[in-house]
């Protein structure tokens, strides 16, 4: 009789156990990228008397509303899917987006009136975007770590991907921070992020910018080095630094003091006073550092004599041809001893008729053209003479 009575409890409790609808989800939180697709699942048992006609997925269901199936909802019209495996009932969401945010459920409607369910609390769905932190500052020689977030936990076993103005990078492969060690100014870049299953959906790239003090100081000179007196001459002071060097002082070797303050140094009226050997100085928050010197030389005076001789020359020359021409055209035209005139010449033809030494052309000196001018001068007068006296 007990072992009866003990068989039919079994039973009784099978029967009423089969008389409850039971919901299981696969996970109760999901954290799903911006863009991406998400998938939920679940599964489900109804009571034995009841046969399934219906099942779909719904939103934030609202108590004593009629929920609406996901695909007639008109904001995930198109971008969802449901199917059925393994025992398994599944939801897939593409191009999430952050208004997808709520609680998913199953509801379930059966073959009879008014028995319907659906497994409240569901999957709550989280939607971030991805994004990189780094140090605000960072100076040359620091070893700064990147960090790629998200305002959800994406998977407990989630890879991640760097990438350097676009380019994937070998380090911090499978990690969500970047740790750069010992930085130089070739590190600065533009740096993103990506979950390693999902590299088309990468965090927008932040940029980060090393500091360092002023290097490759340098002086250039315009127009030249070597100056004519009167003329002006400018020195221009350039660096490559983070932030830009803004102080500058200009100094003349075997001075004490500055002779300047700003990135150029103007000299308006140079002369030999200001020769010599000028250097700068530029100047950033993080150091300073100074250029190779620069030499500038007067070149005034010796181009100026230079110019004077060649003038002058030139110029004696010139007097000695015309005299020498003038003078054998009155030769010509003058009565021989015969009485009879000579033709006239063309100047043309009277030039090329002069011997060479008659033209000064071997003269190599100033004072060589001027005792050559005066013999012939000479030699012509002494002939004017003597004809003047025989005629």
């Amino acid at each position: 009789m007990f072992s009866l009575f003990c068989l039919v409890f079994l039973l009784m409790i099978s029967v009423n156990c089969s008389q409850r609808w039971e919901v299981q989800y696969t996970d109760m939180m999901k954290c799903a990228l911006k863009g991406s697709t998400v998938h939920l699942s679940a599964s489900y048992k109804h009571p034995n008397h009841l046969n399934v006609k219906d099942e779909f997925w719904i939103v934030n269901p609202v108590k004593d509303a009629e929920p609406v199936n996901l695909l007639n909802h008109p904001n995930y019209r198109g971008r969802v899917q449901f199917f059925r495996t393994d025992g398994l009932f599944f939801l897939n969401l593409s191009g999430v987006k952050h208004e997808d945010e709520g609680i998913y459920c199953i509801r379930i409607l059966a073959d009879v009136d008014k028995e319907r369910f659906h497994g409240y609390p569901g999957i709550e769905l989280k939607v971030t975007d991805l994004r990189v932190e780094i140090p605000e500052e960072v100076v040359e020689g620091q070893s700064p770590v990147l960090v790629c977030k998200s305002t959800c936990k994406l998977s407990d076993k989630a890879d991640f991907t760097w990438y350097k103005d676009g380019e994937e990078l070998s380090e911090g492969m499978n990690l969500n921070h970047l740790w750069l060690r010992s930085v130089n100014s070739e590190d600065t870049g533009n740096y993103s992020c990506a979950a390693r299953d999902q590299k088309h959906l990468p965090s927008a790239a932040l940029t980060l910018s090393v500091r360092y003090p002023p290097r490759s100081v340098r002086v250039s000179v315009s127009p030249s080095a070597e100056v004519v007196e009167g003329d002006s001459v400018t020195l221009i002071c350039s660096s490559d630094s983070n932030p830009p060097a803004l102080n500058f002082s200009w100094f003349k070797e075997n001075q004490s003091s500055a002779v300047g303050s700003e990135q150029s140094l103007i000299i308006s009226s140079f002369n030999s006073s200001h020769s010599g050997l000028y250097y700068c100085e530029a100047q950033n928050q993080l150091g300073f550092r100074r250029s190779a010197s620069v030499s500038l030389t007067s070149a005034g005076v010796q181009k100026t004599a230079l110019y004077a001789a060649a003038g002058v020359g030139a110029g004696i020359v010139c007097i000695c041809i015309i005299t020498v021409v003038i003078k054998l055209i009155r030769k010509r035209v003058t009565p021989s001893g015969s009485g009879r005139s000579k033709p006239l010449e063309s100047p043309e033809d009277a030039y090329m008729s002069l011997e060479p030494k008659s033209r000064c052309s071997e003269y190599d000196t100033l004072d060589n053209m001027k005792r050559s001018c005066e013999n012939t001068e000479h030699s012509e007068d002494q002939e004017a003479i003597y004809y003047n006296s025989n005629y």
